[in-house]
């Protein structure tokens, strides 16, 4: 169905000016994705607490685009700039965005499903779409598109090429729900689980149910838990809810519909189900909780729905972990290597050429699999990916599959491989074929991609640094929560961002928000600008020789002393520069860098004398603000900041921002939060109080290297410490103090975790490995091993080795690869 801007303006009830017969294709919010993007997108202006999506539209013209949709208070004067674009003003993009998902879900006549619940819905999406898929065509929300803009973007994919559409909802506040509801309006309702997540918005657990609710007004038939007694109880409560066709699950409540009952046998877990007078039992390798209540879910919709029990058998036999992510590594032969594992489906796959596109910067390559949907309209199907791709500006396609290889007509890309099977790609693989491209990795599990990427993958070390970046905005959001609305955000990204990698991390962190960013040396800001970084950054410990760089790099100084002052000021009047934006340091009581009480009369006659220079901020730094036990000492310091600032101020006669919290300082004295507040160690998931969870955003792992037997009565590695009177076996792994495994670590004073056990280190570590004893295991080389992550802090890390937690992660040297996932 062709779509114009006049039919999107007339839906979205919209003024227009412009070419109204302009074809409009996909619809794009985030700026990032811009890079050849077609000509047919359009480009929907969203506001946020942070970002307006308005202040990008010239970057989205140049990059091609000529649709947009504003919100009707942009200025007119603006869009007469792009004369041959096309604008629809409304009142409210987001309400626009979602009168025009409504009015897709109006076309589709397939039959919807949706997910809610505080946990479980993406798995849930993911299996029972997997499922599904097998004997009809499933269309699944991609990845966690279940919020107010997520949802309706979802929905404007659906073609009448999906029988059904599996769509997840979830809400953080009252009132999104609804909003949600009626742009969906789903046939089936799941509820998988009820938690506390977003509790905040809500007065308790029985007010966020009856909110999540909302989605099954009209529902013909809701799904949930029977022995989750605060949803039970909630919709038996409801008149209308109560009315619907309800199907229960529960695990020993015989009054449900169904009965799923986990019962461990060796290695397995097997589900024992009782529906209907029939007793059966499905195997399964999960044995987690929460995958066994994801997968009783499935199992209940599947059975609500009339499959037998041998399909459902076999779909679960498919099943596999589901990865929340997508993995960006580097390749070989200076290629970029995006890994998407998580789902194989047109939109998922639209949204990962999406990413692919933002991060490219070269020629893009896509290796595919057959879509594992059900047989209906392959045809429909596979012309619609050929188009999605051409759009996408892939430059090289290599198609793996019978189905791909009997539409090959369809693929108009530059360069077309077609394969039948992973296995004849892989025999007939040649490394030399693949230079200076990024490529894209997406199959459906069966056809095991994760073979290809392995021989893509650079082979460096085995040891590495995985950053996650949704847990880094997680953390940034958290302390945002404690700040007034105008309060600006510097982030600190020195010491390679504290280990995790600072290219990545800025260009993350500047996307979400940050006002400013902040490194140590003027070496540092040079490297995010030619990374192509141009967020405002300030340089802490500016070296006098490196002052011509920062200029040259548009990169802004701390200033500490009168003598780098005047050596900046004496670079600016050889180069011409006035009002270059300083920040200037005051030494408090932390006694490191900044200027004392007793310099400002001399500091103020200078600033006075030099236009050259503006003062941009006026800072100091708490020495102590994680310590309860200093607290009138930190008072001492804002009391002597408020001082030196005020008497900057009244001297020079200059507006500054005025800043002095740290990530301590933001938790426990928000108070003092003033015009910006500085982010350091608190966004990496360092948290200065125990009543605030951060979320871990870097776990170190490696993998085992060889595995030995060492008698009774032998030490192990230098000076053969550690002598056992008993025979073990140990794990070679390829992480030593060269890695930043400290030393102290080693003679089992440290431990790893591997297959959910706690492993101690034996002997002394070396520089390049250390030794683990894994006696009573099955590990054997090549298996995952966790130095420190979701299972062992990095506080413990840091208190085993007598230090900080900053030590441990900017330790880590970049020999370590760093993998950023992508959630």
């Amino acid at each position: 169905m062709r779509i114009t801007v006049g039919r999107i303006a007339e839906v979205s009830r919209s003024g227009l000016s412009g070419d109204p017969d302009r074809e409009v294709g996909e619809l794009l919010i985030d700026s990032r994705k811009a890079a050849g993007i077609s000509r047919s997108g359009m480009f929907i202006a969203l506001r946020g607490s942070k970002n307006d999506g308005h202040d990008y539209i010239g970057e989205m013209y140049s990059a091609g685009l000529r649709s947009f949709l504003v919100d009707a208070d942009y200025p007119v004067n603006e869009t007469d700039k792009y004369s041959d674009a096309s604008f629809v003003r409304a009142d409210n993009t987001l309400d626009a965005l979602q009168k025009l998902a409504g009015w897709k879900r109006d076309l589709y006549e397939g039959n919807v499903i949706s997910i809610t619940g505080s946990n479980g819905k993406t798995i849930v999406k993911e299996w029972l779409s997997d499922i599904l898929g097998k004997k009809e065509t499933v269309y699944r929300s991609p990845r966690s598109y279940n919020s107010q803009v997520g949802v309706p973007l979802s929905l404007w994919k659906l073609s009448p090429a999906y029988s059904t559409a599996v769509i997840e909802a979830g809400m953080s506040k009252p009132g999104e729900i609804e909003r949600l509801e009626r742009i969906i309006r789903p046939h089936t309702g799941i509820f998988t689980h009820i938690g506390e997540a977003h509790q905040e918005n809500f007065p308790g657990i029985d007010q966020k149910v009856k909110e999540k609710l909302k989605l099954f007004r009209h529902v013909d038939t809701i799904i949930y838990p029977l022995d989750k007694a605060d949803i039970h109880n909630n919709i038996i409560g409801d008149s209308n809810l109560g009315s619907k066709n309800l199907f229960t699950w529960s695990v020993n409540n015989g009054s449900a519909d169904v009965v799923i009952k986990p019962v461990a046998t060796g290695e397995n877990m097997n589900l024992e189900v009782s529906f209907r007078g029939n007793n059966f039992s499905f195997t399964t390798g999960f044995s987690d909780s929460a995958s066994l209540d994801n997968l009783s879910t499935v199992i209940a919709c599947l059975l609500s729905s009339g499959w037998k029990q041998q399909m459902i058998r076999e779909g679960l036999k498919s099943l596999s972990p589901v990865a929340m992510r997508m993995e960006q590594k580097e390749g070989i032969n200076n290629c970029l290597l995006l890994e998407d594992f998580y789902n194989s489906d047109p939109g998922s796959l639209q949204i990962a050429l999406d990413h692919l596109r933002a991060i490219a910067g070269r020629k893009m390559t896509l290796i595919l699999s057959d879509f594992l949907q059900g047989r209906q309209n392959k045809e429909r199907l596979y012309s619609e990916v050929a188009t999605g791709i051409k759009k996408a500006g892939v430059n090289r396609l290599i198609a793996i599959g019978k189905d791909l290889n009997s539409y090959r007509n369809f693929f108009e890309v530059d360069t077309v491989s077609f394969y039948e099977s992973t296995d004849e790609f892989v025999s007939g693989f040649r490394e030399p074929l693949f230079r200076n491209e990024a490529i894209l990795l997406k199959g459906a599990r069966q056809f095991e991609f994760e073979r290809i990427g392995r021989l893509l993958e650079l082979k460096t070390h085995q040891t590495r640094l995985d950053v996650n970046l949704a847990s880094l905005l997680f953390n940034l959001n958290t302390f945002r929560s404690y700040l007034d609305k105008n309060t600006a955000i510097m982030a600190m990204v020195k010491a390679f961002a504290y280990g995790a990698g600072p290219g990545e991390i800025s260009e993350w962190l500047a996307y979400n928000g940050v006002d400013y960013l902040a490194v140590a040396y003027t070496g540092e800001g040079i490297d995010l600008r030619k990374y192509g970084i141009s967020k405002r950054i300030m340089v802490m410990s500016p070296d006098i020789d490196s002052l011509r760089s920062v200029i040259e790099y548009d990169l802004e100084p701390e200033i500490h002393s009168i003598r780098i002052l005047n050596e900046f000021i004496s670079e600016l009047k050889r180069n011409g520069i006035e009002r270059y934006p300083v920040h200037i340091k005051l030494d408090t009581g932390m006694h490191r860098l900044g200027f004392m009480q007793e310099d400002l009369n001399e500091l103020c006659n200078i600033l006075n004398d030099n236009p050259c220079v503006r003062i941009a901020s006026v800072f100091s730094h708490l020495a102590a603000a994680d310590d309860r036990t200093m607290d009138d000492y930190t008072q001492k310091q804002v009391c002597t900041y408020l001082t030196m600032s005020s008497q900057l101020e009244q001297n020079t006669k200059q507006s500054f921002l005025r800043h002095i919290l740290n990530s301590a300082g933001v938790l426990r004295f928000p108070k003092y939060q003033f015009d910006m507040v500085r982010t350091g160690i608190g966004l990496y998931g360092v948290s200065a109080t125990e009543e605030v969870k951060l979320k871990t955003v870097a776990s170190f792992f490696t993998r085992i290297s060889q595995v030995k037997t060492i008698p009774a009565g032998e030490g192990i590695g230098y000076g053969l410490s550690d002598v056992s009177d008993t025979k073990r076996k140990i794990a070679i792994l390829p992480a030593g103090y060269a890695d930043g495994l400290k030393r102290l670590m080693g003679k089992g004073r440290g431990r790893v975790f591997a297959n959910g056990q706690f492993l101690p280190i034996v002997g002394n570590v070396c520089m390049d490995m250390c030794m683990v004893d894994i006696s009573n295991t099955d590990l054997r080389p090549g298996d995952k091993v966790e130095i420190f992550g979701d299972n062992i802090s990095i506080e413990e890390v840091a208190g085993v080795c007598k230090t900080i937690p900053y030590e441990i992660l900017t330790g880590i040297p970049p020999r370590v690869k760093r993998i950023f996932l992508y959630e």
